[in-house]
């Protein structure tokens, strides 16, 4: 399951950056509901987000692009939450039958968030390669970059070789997990004062 995940999201990035735009509607061609459409539909966020937080830095921007670019990065970023929590009600149906006790320990973090880190890692070891291919930078950059590359690679081995575990943790009922929401309360017109007291 890991390698076919890394495999979407590989994927979802080389179909943005066919366009590279952050306009681009999302195609997703898997089928609508399946677990590989909803990865998919993730990592396409992400990327979206990756790229929208690149523009937002220009120190030119004009101050009410950038604030219409907030507000689309606090929208890209609930949605995203709002993935993650689904993609874990899959998870959680899927392990519903496994039998636990109650002293059988919880995990640091649901499955579908440390595939949420599986996907911004998978955009990070993309960008970073990007870099190796510039040739009008100094050597010292490419050889920077290609040092962090090497802790990325290492780091999807660390990662995924911990998400295999989680997973067979969970069939077979070594851990057991909850559905936590995340309570996003500055998005909540009844929770956040700012709103609230308009």
């Amino acid at each position: 399951m890991i390698s076919k995940t890394i495999s979407i999201y590989k994927q979802a990035i080389a179909d943005y950056h066919q366009y590279d735009c952050v306009n681009q509607q999302m195609q997703n061609p898997y089928s609508k509901g399946s677990l590989e459409a909803l990865l998919y539909h993730k990592n396409w966020i992400d990327t979206v987000q990756w790229h929208l937080e690149d523009i937002i830095r220009n120190p030119s921007i004009d101050p009410v692009e950038a604030l219409v670019i907030k507000r689309r990065i606090d929208a890209s970023n609930q949605e995203r939450t709002d993935l993650v929590e689904y993609l874990d009600s899959y998870f959680l149906d899927l392990y519903k039958d496994v039998v636990t006790e109650d002293k059988t320990p919880l995990n640091t973090e649901t499955p579908a968030w440390a595939f949420d880190r599986l996907s911004i890692l998978q955009l990070k070891i993309y960008h970073i390669a990007q870099e190796l291919l510039r040739s009008e930078v100094h050597r010292t950059h490419i050889e920077k970059c290609q040092e962090k590359l090497d802790m990325l690679l290492q780091q999807e081995i660390d990662l995924t070789t911990a998400i295999e575990q989680l997973l067979n943790d969970l069939a077979a009922g070594r851990k057991k997990m909850k559905l936590y929401k995340q309570m996003k309360m500055y998005n909540d017109p009844s929770l956040n004062p700012v709103l609230y007291k308009e």
